[in-house]
């Protein structure tokens, strides 16, 4: 039932600010980079930030900004174990365990696969395409995609449910 979605813009159909902005909410993991701080909240609250201003911009950017931040998300909380585990092992002297050397390996490649990720991400939003993360894309899609009851509101004929 195409009708219980909004169509999807193509890429002639879209501005190059409406791609800028798309863009932009991927380059949102630099944010920590930017001001010189290895926090990684740093990074979920430019991602958050971006969101709020720029969803109103048209569903492509709405769609890639709520991507990027909710693919954030999981990346942020395993930064952020990563930082204070080495933090209460530094401070308070406990040695490097090998489940502490494993976790520092997971979260390199789980941060390498986002850096990739997000990058494709980024290049596809400058071009007007659409780039679905897996599972992130499918719930994006959803929320922004999907017509909303007032959407369907003015609509007198409907198909039975």
């Amino acid at each position: 039932m195409s009708s219980e979605y909004h169509s999807i813009p193509q890429p002639n159909e879209l501005s190059d600010r409406e791609k800028d902005d798309a863009m932009g909410s991927y380059l949102m993991m630099f944010a920590s980079v930017a001001i010189g701080l290895p926090l990684p909240i740093i990074n979920l609250i430019a991602a958050i930030v971006y969101y709020f201003t720029n969803r109103s911009k048209g569903l492509f950017v709405h769609f890639h900004s709520l991507q990027s931040l909710i693919s954030q998300l999981p990346t942020t909380i395993i930064n952020a174990i990563g930082v204070f585990w080495g933090i209460r092992i530094y401070f308070f002297d406990w040695e490097l365990s090998d489940s502490f050397k494993g976790y520092i390996i997971m979260a390199i490649i789980f941060n390498l696969a986002y850096f990739v990720f997000s990058i494709v991400g980024a290049v596809k939003a400058k071009k007007g395409r659409m780039y679905y993360f897996l599972f992130f894309g499918r719930l994006s899609y959803e929320a922004v995609f999907k017509k909303k009851d007032e959407d369907m509101s003015e609509i007198q004929n409907l198909p039975p449910r």
